[in-house]
Parts: structure tokens; sequence; C-alpha cells
């Protein structure tokens, strides 16, 4: 009886252990977007900058990266993700690449402590923020820089990158050099203000 006992216990134990495996997701995987754009060159600025806010789409305002499955799908994968929210990451890749770009370290984004004077203001509505495996990641936006005297200057960007490689980290890069271009055009705009 023991033995039938012992039997029974070790392989209600085997299917338990199985079930539990079986549950087990895969791991979360975390992604950022980073600077890069290349200097242009320029002295470096002599002024600050404050990247107020970004807006993204609603599609992709979450953490899960959303992808293009077609002209009207879309996929959202629960295990890799945005290691913060996706309009605070866009943000601070644009002020890391104004650095950059404009020679000065004095860019920020968020809330500034009283010390901090910028005499640019930008500000960043992305209307199109798309992510095709293996393809393209593409990246409409509409721009604004508000200077301290200066009547503000709007611009209109749209990137498409490449996807260079398989995988998500890929598709994180493609849309960093996308960024990269967007925030050129920004520092170009804030260059040509304060040279009038």
């Amino acid at each position: 009886m023991k033995k039938a006992a012992v039997r029974i216990f070790s392989s209600l134990t085997l299917v338990v252990a199985a079930t539990v495996s079986g549950c087990a997701s895969p791991p979360s995987r975390f992604y950022t977007l980073t600077a890069a754009a290349q200097p242009d060159g320029a002295p470096p600025a002599p002024y600050a900058v404050v990247v107020d806010g970004v807006s993204v789409p609603a599609t992709v305002d979450r953490p899960q990266l959303v992808v293009q499955k077609g002209p009207n799908r879309v996929a959202i994968d629960e295990f890799n993700r945005w290691a913060a929210p996706l309009g605070s990451s866009i943000a601070r890749a644009v002020a890391e690449n104004l650095v950059v770009v404009l020679g000065t370290p004095r860019v920020a984004t968020g809330p500034l402590s009283a010390s901090f004077d910028p005499a640019y203001h930008v500000a960043i509505d992305i209307q199109r923020f798309e992510s095709a495996p293996g393809e393209a990641s593409t990246l409409d936006a509409v721009w604004v820089v508000r200077g301290v005297t200066a009547t503000p200057v709007s611009g209109r960007s749209s990137q498409r990158e490449p996807v260079a490689g398989d995988g998500y980290e890929a598709i994180a890069a493609a849309h960093s050099r996308a960024i990269g271009k967007l925030s050129r055009e920004i520092a170009a705009a804030i260059r040509a203000e304060a040279a009038r």
C-alpha cells in the first residue's frame, strides 16, 4: 500500500512540475532610444534649451512595443517593452541629440530648477511612430521652437529609417536614428533663430 501511495505522490509531483514549467512565460526584454546625431561643426551654442514635452499617438503610448503587421493591423508584443514611457524616452533622446548637435550641455527635459533659464523651448507632437520588423521605422512629427523674444518657429519632419537586422533592438536603433534626424532639424531652426 505504501509503495502505491509513493508512486501516486511521485506521479502527481511530476504532473504539477510539468504544469508549472509549462506556464512559465518568456522573460520580458526592455529597449531604450539613444542619441544618434553627430555634431554639425558649428560653434557651441551659448544658450540653454528645454524640451518641454513630447506627445505620442495613443496606439503606441504603452509600455509594449507595437509593430505593424499590415496597413490596418498592428501587434502588441507583451514581452518586448520600452524601458520608460515612450513620450519621455523620445524627449530624452531629442535632448541628448541637441547636446551633441548644438555643442552645449545646457539642454534639459522636464521640470527645471529656478536657476535654469532656457532661451528656447521645444515642443514635439509625434503624429506617426510605426515599427515594421525587418523593414523600417517611420516617424512623422510636428514641432515648435519658442524663443524668449522671437516668434515661434514650427516645422514638420518625416523620417523613414531602414531596420538593419532582425529583432526589436534593430527597431529601437532605427527609431533612434530617425529621432536623431528630427533633432538635427530642430537644432537648425534654433540656430537660425539665434542668428537673427
